[in-house]
């Protein structure tokens, strides 16, 4: 990889085998996509866990100021997605807890260093191609076990519709010109059956993990949009 270039590597663990479910390289740091990303590469490969362990970062939970008691009466986007999903959101307080992530990180960190540097990859298309098609594989056949109850704790998915689910969510006002912006960028809605305007009304705006937005009035889709704010087709 490029020496001057810091990258992020976004990896879930399954407490019970101690296997690495999911693992990729980032540019952009733990953001919120890249964490839905990632939890919804795992409910698409292995189905819905009992519970999700976290870290205590911006992401995961909201914190009103600094040195202060997670405020769970607000919860971040994940949070939201997580308890739609009917996952349990457990946060690390206990330093044990905290341990057994940081040492998974740093074996991660330190085995994934020295492999990508030996085999010459300096791209993080490549590297994420060899994480998933070489290191993992390996990783987990080493550092695995077999669980102590062999009855698998994640469900499957069903029809739930991650796409409405695993997004960044927000709620706006329509504008008296049938507009709703989101991402600085302006939603024109189109006129809607029954409805005069759409002015005034208190919407729901979704981004999705393509890029594509969605404005949303209770059950009803108002609107798709491409992302740059283009009206896509109704589905």
């Amino acid at each position: 990889m490029l020496p001057e270039r810091w990258f992020t590597l976004i990896a879930v663990v399954d407490d019970a085998t101690k296997r690495v479910l999911y693992a990729e390289l980032r540019e952009g740091g733990e953001s919120v996509a890249a964490i839905l990303t990632a939890v919804r590469a795992v409910l698409e490969h292995y189905g819905v866990p009992m519970a999700l362990y976290t870290d205590r970062a911006h992401w995961a939970v909201h914190t009103p100021t600094s040195g202060s008691a997670p405020d769970r009466r607000h919860p971040t986007q994940v949070g939201r997605a997580l308890a739609r999903l009917g996952v349990e959101h457990i946060l690390g307080y206990s330093p044990q807890a905290r341990g057994r992530s940081e040492r998974a990180n740093r074996t991660l960190q330190d085995r994934l260093v020295n492999e990508l540097r030996i085999a010459g990859i300096t791209t993080v298309a490549t590297a994420n191609r060899y994480v998933r098609d070489r290191f993992l594989p390996a990783f987990n056949a080493e550092f695995g076990r077999p669980p102590a109850d062999p009855a698998s704790a994640f469900v499957p998915v069903g029809r739930v519709d991650l796409d409405q689910i695993l997004c960044v969510e927000d709620e706006r006002t329509v504008g008296r010109d049938n507009v709703v912006t989101a991402d600085r960028r302006p939603l024109q809605l189109a006129k809607q059956p029954g409805r005069r305007t759409c002015a005034g009304l208190r919407v729901l705006v979704r981004r999705h993990l393509n890029g594509q937005h969605s404005v949303w009035y209770g059950g009803r889709c108002l609107g798709r949009y491409d992302p740059t704010g283009q009206p896509l087709r109704a589905a």
